[in-house]
């Protein structure tokens, strides 16, 4: 049999130095909460310090720019209403209707579309423009929804005689059309 420690057990501590303070658990976390808050008061004094100052945001384009590109948008939608007009009245025509009004509507629906999506990705910030930039977006949704039930209309599987009145009854896309030009011209006698 030998002597001495066993194999498995642990190694002994090392003695603790006359006079050095015993820390405990407890009083190292409350050192380390002590280091933190004394670095979080002094890290606001070493920050401008550190990294440089910070450059200001770039300021938002001007209202005669923010007009600019709004009466562009609309220029470009009141150009597409007529083709969309065109389209809603062809499916309101007597009779059977042909694959190319079918596709017609779907091309304007895709333009009238884009043309609203580019209208609400304007930055405008002058809340005139903000209220006409809206409004003008609900005369392009009446467009979109104008297209989108005259095809329905049209093109139903089922055609029973209550649709098809309400088809025939299609002319175009209306007053909201009209709206939305009037909004154009009076956006535009704005412009410098």
């Amino acid at each position: 049999m030998r002597t001495g420690t066993a194999p498995d057990a642990p190694a002994p501590r090392a003695a603790r130095r006359p006079g050095a303070p015993r820390w405990s658990g407890v009083r190292r976390c409350l050192a380390a909460v002590r280091a933190v808050r004394l670095l979080a008061a002094v890290a606001p004094l070493l920050r401008p310090l550190v990294r440089p100052h910070r450059r200001p945001a770039p300021a938002g384009p001007s209202r005669p720019d923010q007009l600019r590109a709004l009466v562009a948008v609309l220029d470009e939608a009141v150009a597409a209403q007529t083709p969309a007009d065109e389209a809603v009245a062809a499916c309101g025509e007597p009779g059977p209707l042909s694959r190319g009004t079918a596709r017609d509507c779907g091309l304007q629906s895709i333009t009238l579309h884009r043309l609203r999506t580019r209208l609400q990705d304007l930055r405008t910030t002058d809340p005139d423009l903000m209220a006409a930039q809206a409004r003008a977006a609900r005369l392009l949704a009446y467009d979109l929804w104008m297209l989108r039930a005259s095809m329905n209309l049209a093109f139903t599987a089922r055609p029973v005689d209550r649709t098809e009145a309400a088809r025939l009854r299609l002319n175009g896309l209306g007053r909201p059309a009209d709206d939305l030009r009037r909004l154009r011209d009076t956006l535009r006698t704005e412009l410098p």
